[in-house]
């Protein structure tokens, strides 16, 4: 048939659809003159629909993980502590291909490391690119520290170190340590006595650990009875913000011991002598107000009329010529405290004492209402031979911010280290009065800042306290010395926040009448 026949045909068709009594068609200048459209619709962009990581591909995994897909963010956590490095992802892609950097990726072949925030690509046919970031949170998030004792032998001592081995995985924020070999035993009072065990551990060589300055010893805190697990890191905020010549470092980590999971635990630098601790120089001196009880055998003290003190370092004979020195020293600084001309600025005690120092501790310990520091422990001071008694650093703060049920300290309100003997002394001095005064007001200022740092360490420990109460299930229980019990770890840190405001708004009223 010619092209000619079939455009009559097809006219004649139209025609006989319009029905025999329609009137002419009559054509326009529009229908003269039209041309064939183009089709301008736009291709469908590339995408990423789902993704996961599957046990199939991923043995070590705990369970799939099913990463949650926003715009183009996709985050997920897997619920153990499987490697990262290595890991296969499974993903369905939509008009496009999938790169990371200029290598084209195979659901479920492809192995990428995603210890970092890995950036995916997608490519469309026409060139089009959708940039997606994949963002796998490994266990809590935390840096991971592996502990291995010779034989998997259980760590039942406070005195005896045991050989081992230990080996870290710093994740994105911290640097990794290969493993090394290590000691370790327990440590702590009160805190010794909980299922879950603090450590002291020392390393075989100095080590910059979870990136604070390279030591050989390292305390693991377990912060058993306190829930929050901020308490003592909030103290030493409020230590950093001192003018107190050392406060120490700490950081979160999660601990395997002997392959097993054991918490989550607090890592600090120790109370000790050292160039990046408690410098000392060649003759310093380490002191701590102390108990009887508290002694260990090997322990070198000295009694003032008041107190009873520890000389923590450096080791010494006792009544050689270093222990009379320091022990005549600080009881000529007690004695010139107690005298009657104690106020004097050149005579009295200023000419013994770091003045700032106490002021800084007291507050800081008063802020707090530090059980121990009223006159228990680890109320620590130092001092180098021809200058001045420092006091601090800060240390033990678990049962600090009320979290204790034998003492007046648990209430935010009420004065409770002003009755610490050397203090309470001190503040019979207006001059000393009007410094600790001054020292409030920009502690108080600091106050907004601080309740931010708890939500933000709260959030930081999101998973960790999960983890960690899953494994010691201390939430909703009483633990001593426990004043109150919550079920879950936001009512714990939202107590925490309400009685450090309620503390300073009770010393906002106190402090002026001091």
């Amino acid at each position: 048939m010619s092209l000619q026949h079939l455009i009559i045909s097809a006219l004649v068709i139209t025609l006989l659809g319009c029905g025999g009594n329609s009137a002419p068609v009559t054509s326009t200048p529009s229908d003269a003159s039209t041309t064939p459209t183009t089709n301008t619709t736009a291709p469908a962009p590339p995408s990423l629909g789902t993704f996961t990581f599957t046990t199939t591909h991923n043995s070590r995994l705990a369970d799939d993980v099913v990463m949650q897909v926003s715009g183009e963010q996709i985050t997920g956590r897997s619920k153990n502590d499987a490697s990262v490095t290595e890991l296969v992802a499974t993903f369905s892609v939509e008009h496009g291909q999938v790169y990371v950097g200029d290598t084209l990726q195979e659901s479920g072949v492809t192995v990428n490391d995603f210890t970092a925030p890995v950036a995916y690509k997608v490519v469309g046919s026409d060139g089009t690119e959708v940039n997606y970031t994949v963002d796998l949170m490994r266990f809590t998030g935390l840096p991971i520290i592996y502990l291995n004792t010779a034989g998997n032998v259980s760590i039942t001592s406070k005195d005896d170190y045991m050989d081992g081995n230990i080996r870290v995985e710093g994740g994105r924020s911290f640097p990794s340590i290969e493993q090394m070999d290590m000691e370790i035993r327990g440590r702590g009072n009160s805190t010794w006595e909980h299922p879950k065990k603090p450590y002291q551990m020392k390393l075989a060589d100095k080590e910059a650990f979870l990136g604070m300055a390279e030591d050989k010893k390292w305390l693991f805190l377990a912060e058993y009875s306190d829930k929050t697990m901020l308490r003592n890191r909030m103290a030493f905020e409020l230590g950093d913000l001192s003018s107190l010549a050392w406060t120490p470092d700490s950081e979160f980590a999660e601990v395997y011991l002997n392959g097993l999971y054991n918490g989550t635990y607090h890592i600090t630098q120790k109370v000790e002598e050292d160039g990046d601790r408690v410098d000392l120089g060649d003759t310093g001196f380490l002191l701590e107000i102390d108990q009887p009880e508290r002694l260990d055998a090997d322990d070198v003290s000295f009694n003032t009329d008041r107190y009873l003190v520890n000389i923590k370092e450096p080791e010494l004979v006792k009544d050689d010529a270093q222990y009379q020195y320091i022990s005549t020293y600080v009881n000529e600084f007690e004695d010139t405290l107690f005298g009657a001309n104690f106020a004097d600025p050149t005579a009295g005690y200023a000419a013994y004492i770091n003045v700032d120092s106490f002021v800084d501790w007291f507050l800081i310990n008063e802020i707090t209402k530090n059980v121990d520091a009223q006159w228990w422990s680890s109320i620590f001071f130092h001092v180098i031979p021809g200058e001045k008694i420092n006091m601090g650093p800060l240390w033990d703060f678990d049962l600090s911010f009320g979290n204790v049920d034998y003492a007046d300290s648990q209430y935010a309100q009420g004065w409770w280290v002003r009755e610490n003997v050397w203090i309470d002394r001190l503040l019979d001095d207006p001059a000393f009065v009007a410094r600790v005064k001054t020292r409030y007001a920009y502690f108080k200022s600091q106050q907004t800042n601080l309740l931010n740092q708890i939500d933000d360490y709260a959030s930081y420990l999101q998973f960790a306290q999960a983890e960690n109460d899953a494994k010691w299930q201390t939430l909703g229980e009483y633990v001593w010395p426990n004043p109150v019990v919550f079920d879950t770890h936001q009512q714990e840190v939202n107590h925490l926040k309400t009685w450090f405001t309620d503390r300073m708004t009770w010393l906002d009223g106190a402090i002026p009448n001091l």
